[in-house]
Formats: C-alpha cells, sequence, structure tokens
C-alpha cells in the first residue's frame, strides 16, 4: 500500500486499524464542540470511561462499610494491587515477584538506590544521559550527598555529539566501557521525557553489567508505551508511574521493579 498524504486515506486506514475499537474506551476531550486530537500521553492520559463509575462504586462502599471496607468490599481494599500485578508484570515482561505497585516515582528511586547504589573508594561514578529529567538528578545527587561524595566528580553526563541533538547508542556504551572499574551505576530513562529517544536498554543492561556496573532505568515515559523485556535484559532496577501511558488518573501510585537476577 503507498502513503498518501491526505485526509481520506488517514481515514481509511483508521477503519482498518484492528485496535481501532479501543478508543471506544476513553474519553476524548472536546474543545468548540469537537474531538480534539490528543497527544498528551506523557503528561496525562486519556480517562477511560469506566473510571468515573468504578470510583464511585468505591466511595458508595466506603460510605456504606466504613473501616470493613478493607476486607469485605467486593473489591477489598487490602491488597488491592495484587490482582493487577500480573497484567503490570506483563507490560515491563518481568516476573510477577518482582514488581511492586507504591508509592511514587522519586519515593521508589530513593528506595532503591539505597541498594543499588553501594559506592566504593574505586567504583562510585554513575553514569546518567543529557538533561535527565531534573527530579532524578535530584535523586542521585541526595544519595550522593548521603555517602559523602562530590556529584562533580561522580555524576557523569554523557552529551551528545556536537550539532545532535540525542545520543548514540556507541557513544553509551563506550562510555560505561571508559568508566569501567570506576561505574557504579548506570541509571538513564528508557524514553527521553524530551527527546522522545528510546534508548536500547537491553545492550545498556549488558554493557553496564560487563563493566561490574548496576543497571536501573526511570520508564516514566516508557512504559505503557514500548515494548519491554525487564527479566529477560537483566536491568537490576526500574521505576515508573503510571499517570502517564498507563491512564492511571491524577496521584496515581507508582511502580518499580527489582529482578530476581541480583535482588
Amino acid at each position: 500500500m503507498e502513503f498518501q498524504a491526505s485526509r481520506s486515506f488517514a481515514e481509511s486506514m483508521d477503519r482498518r486499524d484492528p485496535l481501532r475499537e479501543y478508543r471506544d474506551y476513553f474519553s476524548i476531550p472536546t474543545q468548540g464542540g469537537r474531538e480534539v486530537v490528543y497527544l498528551c500521553g506523557n503528561s496525562l492520559g486519556l480517562c477511560p470511561v469506566k473510571a468515573m463509575d468504578y470510583v464511585q462504586q468505591e466511595l458508595e462502599r466506603w460510605q456504606r462499610l466504613g473501616v470493613w471496607g478493607y476486607f469485605h468490599s467486593p473489591r477489598p481494599w487490602v491488597g488491592y494491587e495484587e490482582p493487577l500485578l500480573g497484567m503490570l508484570a506483563e507490560i515491563v515482561g518481568a516476573e510477577v515477584e518482582e514488581v511492586a505497585m507504591m508509592h511514587t516515582l522519586s519515593t521508589n528511586l530513593h528506595l532503591l538506590l539505597l541498594s543499588f547504589y553501594r559506592p566504593t573508594a574505586r567504583r562510585f561514578k554513575i553514569l546518567i544521559e543529557h538533561n535527565p529529567f531534573p527530579t532524578d538528578r535530584y535523586a542521585l545527587v541526595s544519595q550522593l550527598r548521603l555517602h559523602k561524595i562530590d556529584a562533580a566528580e561522580a555524576l557523569v553526563e554523557l552529551t551528545p555529539r556536537k550539532g545532535e541533538f540525542v545520543l548514540r547508542s556507541e557513544d553509551i556504551l563506550e562510555a560505561i566501557e571508559e568508566l569501567g572499574p570506576s561505574l557504579a551505576l548506570v541509571f538513564m530513562q528508557g524514553v527521553h521525557y524530551h527527546t522522545g529517544q528510546c534508548f536500547e536498554m537491553e545492550k545498556i543492561a549488558t554493557a553496564a553489567h560487563q563493566a561490574g556496573s548496576m543497571v536501573g532505568f526511570d520508564l516514566a515515559h516508557a512504559v505503557g508505551n514500548v515494548p519491554l523485556r525487564l527479566h529477560k535484559w537483566e536491568v537490576d532496577f526500574a521505576v515508573w508511574c503510571s499517570y502517564k501511558y498507563l491512564n492511571g488518573g491524577p496521584a496515581a501510585v507508582g511502580g518499580h521493579l527489582s529482578t530476581k537476577n541480583t535482588a
């Protein structure tokens, strides 16, 4: 089929899309009486049509049951996340025992860094990409301060080549190899929040482990957006939120992973 830059061609492709029915599962905002083309999944995904009904059901059960809703509701609030873990594990390519739903992305990152960033006098550096998400940088710097390590020396930011806006995979792998014995952690976004670059996570994880380093990812813009196989790739840990491509809604809890390969 030959591409055509026309509305009729786009509409015909929409009609052929095997996933077209899923559009009806979500509420599309309108402006001026017309549905918008919604491209803000990186900030807040569309509201599922049934979300309001589900929330109202839980409010009514809270009203009727009070504290007994923790255990005697049709959907008990204690262990609310357990039915979701299988689906979540499938989304990130992990085993159920490796994932958890809790807290926020940044809180989870702090907790996991306490376990996975274990600097020594020789191996203490952290490799990050150019222009990381600001709160990720804050978390990493706070961990360095906790260990009384100078961030100016330990936090290595890899920048694109002159005149380029994204990092080349070969440059990332070369930097990991060059840092070698001094590298304690490689921590990058799965999909860069600013450029949209999807990093080759499997190659990065393999190179980090060959260098003797731990590897973690911020998957805020990757989970629910790109294929993930975190267990297969032997990623040590990862964090994400759920209000972007997972459509979790405002104040939705985050998630994290620590694989059994290293846990």
